[in-house]
């Protein structure tokens, strides 16, 4: 009976573990970001470790930005990890946008790991100069 209660543990902790790996097979790693506003709209900078342009992926629909991306952190050619603390290599990131930013004029750049995004505010939020005319 001990050998069949040691088995069923044994199953049923191979499940457990697939079931973990599965799990974070689809977890993503929420990226750091810094965000600067001015008055011509705000900068974005997030930090994307070993993310190249082909492997993110940056989405506006209505008022959310969807920032998406996966790191290419290959080990060398015949070489061996004998460590990893972050093996996921996921990012993900959503943002609800103010009406006052311009959604359609959005920029991005990709440098060393850092993404920065220019969302520039829309003309009817832009402060304007009103002439006052004198009659």
């Amino acid at each position: 009976m001990t050998n069949n209660i040691q088995k069923s543990h044994s199953a049923d902790a191979t499940e457990r573990s697939y079931q973990d790996r599965s799990r974070y097979s689809e977890a993503a790693l929420t990226p750091a970001v810094d965000v600067v506003e001015d008055a011509a709209g705000i900068t974005l900078y997030a930090d994307l470790p070993g993310v190249s342009r082909d492997k993110l992926n940056l989405q506006v629909e209505a008022a959310t930005l969807t920032i998406e991306a996966e790191s290419d952190l290959a080990v060398p050619e015949g070489l061996k990890s004998s460590h990893t603390e972050v093996s996921l290599g996921r990012f993900r990131r959503v943002f609800t946008l103010s009406k006052e930013l311009d959604t359609q004029s959005v920029s991005a750049e990709l440098t060393q790991g850092v993404l920065k995004l220019r969302i520039p505010k829309a003309a009817h939020a832009k402060p304007r100069r009103i002439d006052v005319r004198v009659t």
